[in-house]
């Protein structure tokens, strides 16, 4: 098995400077290999193309199963059980209540009532009270998860072990800038989500006070609609993106997120389906968890003992690939930044 190689910034840490250049001495060979392989030449990972990010993931997490599946167990699996369910801890009262009160702003706003409107504030009020219950481990739990995996992506490309020592140094150094970033990157995707709903409920007012029929609001919502979401997805990238610069590069806050936003141009769209395909998964998973485990729509609700677990590890595994996907996009991302720098010279 290979490991496709790519030149890797180095871990920031002044405790591992030293190391990390002993390591240098001994070639920039950055190829991985089992005892079976053949040496083969140097190359770097590069591909604009979701499949080969997701076979480069592939063949990461094989060589380094055992470091990502104790990411798995420790750090994202608690999130994950806690995500999916949130909205019996808090209760369905609160959410419906959230609901009824969104409902009733929208319908104030001139928006026409129909199923899915209704349906999209029950689902935005349960991700924003998810959001706010969770809050204290995704700051914590699902950050260092995130950072874990960057860590163990980077020292794989580097032939290096992932180390636990080594791992807690970067952490204690680099701690204040990831909360930071992360606190801006929430901001912004709160602010992306409050400037649409408000721009929403100001348009369909207008057009209702013009006199336009239902169905006109209605189409005029759903082509503002695709708009954002595809706003949205495009600041969901450049965030995770944000979030893997901080940890490998001189970078965080604002800073990470421009310079994230700078590296990923020309490749948005493979960043887009790296968020798409994850969404799906996620939105998969997280449908049989509330169709078998929250509701209780067939037998006695004895699988529920089984199948709950079961469907948080596959939430985590899904949020495990995503991160590591993120992170060889980032390689990937350089060595196409690299490779147009060195065409420019010459």
């Amino acid at each position: 098995m290979e490991i496709s190689t790519v030149t890797s910034p180095r871990m920031r840490s002044d405790h591992l400077e030293k190391e990390r250049l002993k390591e240098t001495h001994h070639g920039q060979s950055f190829e991985l290999q089992s005892s079976h392989d053949a040496t083969h030449p140097n190359h770097r990972f590069h591909s604009t193309s979701v499949l080969e990010i997701l076979r480069e993931t592939v063949r990461i997490l094989r060589y380094n199963c055992s470091g990502f599946m104790i990411i798995l167990a420790l750090l994202i699996c608690p999130v994950s059980a806690v995500l999916m369910s949130s909205n019996l801890l808090v209760g369905e009262s609160i959410v419906n209540t959230l609901t009824v009160r969104l409902l009733l702003v929208a319908k104030t706003s001139g928006v026409p009532f129909r199923p899915f409107i209704k349906q999209s504030c029950q689902h935005l009020v349960e991700t924003a009270v998810s959001s706010v219950t969770c809050f204290p481990l995704l700051i914590t739990f699902s950050l260092l998860s995130k950072a874990a995996v960057v860590y163990c992506v980077d020292s794989t490309y580097l032939k290096e072990s992932a180390d636990v020592s080594k791992f807690f140094v970067i952490i204690r150094t680099l701690w204040r800038q990831l909360v930071s970033s992360y606190l801006w990157m929430c901001m912004v995707i709160v602010g992306c989500v409050t400037t649409f709903i408000i721009f929403l409920l100001v348009a369909c007012s207008v057009l209702s006070v013009l006199g336009f029929s239902p169905d006109i609001i209605v189409f005029a919502m759903i082509m503002v609609g695709l708009v954002f979401a595809i706003v949205f997805a495009n600041v969901v990238v450049v965030c995770d993106m944000g979030i893997v610069m901080c940890v490998l590069e001189e970078v965080w806050g604002v800073q990470a997120l421009v310079r994230a936003g700078v590296l990923i141009k020309g490749q948005t769209q493979v960043g887009l389906l790296i968020f798409l395909v994850s969404t799906i998964g996620l939105t998969f998973v997280e449908g049989l968890f509330k169709h078998r485990v929250q509701t209780l729509s067939y037998g006695d609700g004895s699988s529920r003992i089984w199948e709950g677990p079961l469907l948080v590890i596959m939430y985590s595994f899904v949020v495990l690939v995503h991160s590591m996907m993120n992170t060889v996009f980032y390689f990937s991302c350089k060595s196409y930044t690299s490779d147009d720098h060195q065409s420019m010279l010459f």
